[in-house]
């Protein structure tokens, strides 16, 4: 059994690592076509965020793996495969209730770690991108990566999930958390300054979050900065 689970750790490990060299490596390229010069002279800072997010992905392989394994071996948590199992309406609201979860976890946890200890302490090295990159997207102190590592594992046994819906969710963290990073804005100002663009986050959004740090915390969405008066909008640098 213990085996199992290792071999589950280290696939969970590679397929978490792969991902982020997959997304981090696309949107950085595209970075490079579109803001021509914007990674120059931040080749050390690069490969310091390549090796912190490489780290983190470890620290997500495990929880990742362990539970993978659980639901495999011995039916854990509250994924399914069968499409009939719950109403087909409910195949996309299951993962709005995960986004939303997520991202009221991560405005809180982040708001918290801007506070001068965990600053210090941990947040620091997410902040120590200046400017922010593709490859910062998981750039974190391993004590930040297992807050984060945790959310997706846990409410696998809370809140029933296809497992194809739970694919969706996991491309929308990799695309959200790799392009809030990029520096500027690959989505069109139609949406990006919509009503509908005013509730999401997007790197305009994050981007002055690595500006002025004490505002927008938010990770999906824009319901907690909004609520609780941390919205400061979009930077115009992005």
């Amino acid at each position: 059994m213990l085996g199992a689970i290792i071999l589950s750790v280290l696939a969970m490990t590679a397929i978490v690592s792969v991902r982020y060299l997959a997304a981090s490596g696309l949107f950085a390229f595209v970075t490079n076509r579109v803001r021509p010069g914007y990674h120059a002279k931040l080749g050390t800072q690069i490969r310091k965020e390549i090796g912190w997010s490489l780290a983190s992905a470890a620290i997500y392989g495990i929880p990742a793996g362990v539970v993978a394994w659980g639901w495999q071996a011995l039916g854990w948590t509250r994924i399914y495969t069968e499409w009939d199992a719950y109403p087909l309406w409910y195949l996309p609201v299951a993962p709005m209730l995960y986004l939303l979860a997520h991202d009221s976890w991560f405005y809180w946890t982040h708001r918290l770690m801007h506070r001068p200890v965990w600053f210090r302490t941990m947040h620091a090295v997410h902040h120590a991108s200046r400017p922010p990159t593709a490859w910062a997207a998981m750039s974190f102190h391993p004590w930040e990566a297992l807050t984060g590592a945790v959310v997706i594992p846990a409410l696998v046994f809370l809140i029933p999930i296809h497992v194809a819906m739970l694919g969706m969710v996991l491309l929308v963290m990799t695309v959200m958390g790799v392009t809030n990073h990029m520096g500027w804005e690959m989505f069109p100002k139609w949406l990006v300054h919509s009503r509908l663009g005013g509730w999401l986050i997007t790197a305009s959004h994050h981007q002055r979050h690595h500006e002025e740090y004490k505002c927008n915390y938010g990770l999906y969405f824009r319901i907690w900065d909004r609520l609780c008066g941390t919205d400061r909008g979009l930077s115009p640098n992005a």
